[in-house]
């Protein structure tokens, strides 16, 4: 069952990164600008982040098994109609469903997963559920830019509608029916709360980055931030205090689930804007075409394969605590680094730097995704998972936001937009690239609060 919830998150997360590299080919093919088809992403992830709060409601409404099918079904009809899209605004619009079918798929399929597991299993599950996370981000973009240079771009969604139709079949046959749904009164205002709230940040962020004068169009987006934020502050307090919340905050009452909920955000905003920064970087920044800079991500990757099989272990030796501050550490310096690359870098030198880059990526996401769920009980394992899916959808949208506005703010500066239309400069990509690493240098500070000893027993449970 958690190989075949695994298989489908895979599918949702290799979407949601295979367009990296392949944005100039679309641009070129639909008359745009390669900054400007990021509302492509954008109108994903505002989807995305619309459903993601009603997930739990759903689920109890209607049973988790046939949530999960219906949100398979979404997404791949979605995909077939992303395929055929002639016009910038027919692709966006299916993307935006597209976000609709992903944003439940990932808090259902990981609630899913962890049901009635054993305390000791969660290590294992958690990690097996990691593996998409990882992956995905890294194998998308250079079988995005083979697909879009030898075919069409149109096949990098194509190729999901197989893949969904064999999702739909295995969830039926290998996902066990739910038990008699137990419906909920719906928490109107937590709904409205929560949803206004996050479309306002996110939106907020992604309209500012795309506005072309500070001084009118982008006041609005930059209002808007602070706004969503208070909303969303607003939405924390009435949810505490709801007889029926939209989604329990009781995860929050455990230490361990607060710290890495918090850090992670910050440090999953730096890691997931990675992926999406260097393939436009190899092509714009460097000159690469889209197939070279699928491939020069290969290390990237293999510095994910290299410690995830050894993930366990070294958290048995030294802890979530040490591991997580290392490995933190690591991803900030190997990002900030990508600022000093040129295309007179010598290629072993920046395949080191992406391998370092990959290792502490694979390590850091698993640890937090397991210290977030490693001490909550079964009781609480359903709103987890919801809140966990949550952090890592809205962070790696406002991380490709703050990515984008770093790029455009620093065009402004360095006058890049006064050039031809689409034209990146060297040095906009330098200064996006130290933005996103002090990003996850904020992530560091929560960090250092994780206490010395949490989920000892369990990790040593594990390895015996």
């Amino acid at each position: 069952m958690t190989l075949t919830v695994a298989a489908v998150m895979f599918m949702l997360m290799l979407d949601s990164s295979i367009l990296n590299t392949s944005l100039p080919s679309i641009a070129r093919d639909l008359g745009a600008q390669p900054l400007a088809l990021s509302a492509t992403i954008t109108a994903y992830l505002l989807a995305s982040a619309v459903v993601l709060p009603l997930a739990s409601w759903l689920a109890d409404r209607h049973g988790m098994r046939r949530l999960f099918l219906v949100a398979v079904g979404v997404f791949t009809l979605a995909s077939l109609l992303c395929g055929l899209a002639q016009t910038s605004g027919q692709l966006i619009a299916a993307r935006a469903l597209q976000g609709l079918g992903g944003g439940l798929l990932l808090p259902i399929g990981r609630a899913i997963a962890l049901r009635g597991s054993r305390t000791e299993d969660r290590i294992a599950i958690t990690a097996l559920l990691t593996w998409p996370v990882l992956f995905a981000p890294v194998l998308g973009p250079p079988l995005g830019g083979f697909i879009t240079t030898y075919w069409s771009w149109h096949w990098n969604f194509l190729l999901n509608v197989p893949i969904g139709l064999a999702g739909l079949w295995l969830v039926r046959r290998w996902v066990p029916a739910d038990g008699t749904p137990a419906p909920r009164p719906l928490d109107r205002p937590g709904a409205v709360g929560a949803i206004g709230g996050l479309c306002l940040l996110i939106a907020g962020l992604e309209s500012a980055a795309h506005a072309t004068d500070p001084a009118s169009s982008r006041l609005p987006a930059l209002l808007a931030i602070p706004a969503g934020l208070a909303l969303l502050a607003w939405t924390a307090r009435h949810l505490q205090r709801a007889p029926h919340p939209l989604v329990s905050l009781a995860p929050f009452g455990w230490r361990s689930f607060s710290i890495a909920a918090l850090g992670g955000t910050l440090a999953s905003m730096s890691i997931q804007a990675t992926p999406f920064l260097l393939p436009l970087f190899f092509q714009l920044g460097l000159g690469h075409d889209a197939v070279t800079a699928g491939a020069m991500l290969l290390p990237y990757f293999l510095g994910n394969l290299a410690l995830k099989s050894v993930t366990t272990p070294i958290l048995k030796r030294f802890g979530f605590r040490r591991v997580l501050l290392v490995a933190g550490s690591l991803s900030v310096l190997g990002i900030a680094t990508f600022a000093a690359v040129t295309p007179q870098t010598g290629w072993p030198v920046l395949a080191a730097l992406l391998v370092l880059a990959g290792c502490a990526r694979s390590m850091l996401l698993t640890a937090n995704s397991t210290l977030m769920m490693i001490e909550l009980p079964s009781a609480q394992m359903g709103a987890g998972s919801t809140l966990s899916a949550m952090t890592m959808q809205v962070s790696g949208a406002m991380g490709v936001a703050v990515a984008a506005l770093a790029l455009a703010l620093a065009g402004q500066l360095h006058g890049t937009h006064a050039q031809a239309a689409g034209q990146v400069l060297l040095q906009d990509f330098q200064v996006a690239f130290l933005a996103v690493a002090a990003v996850g240098a904020l992530a560091l500070w929560h960090y250092r609060h994780v206490p010395a000893d949490v989920g000892a027993g369990m990790l040593a449970g594990k390895a015996a």
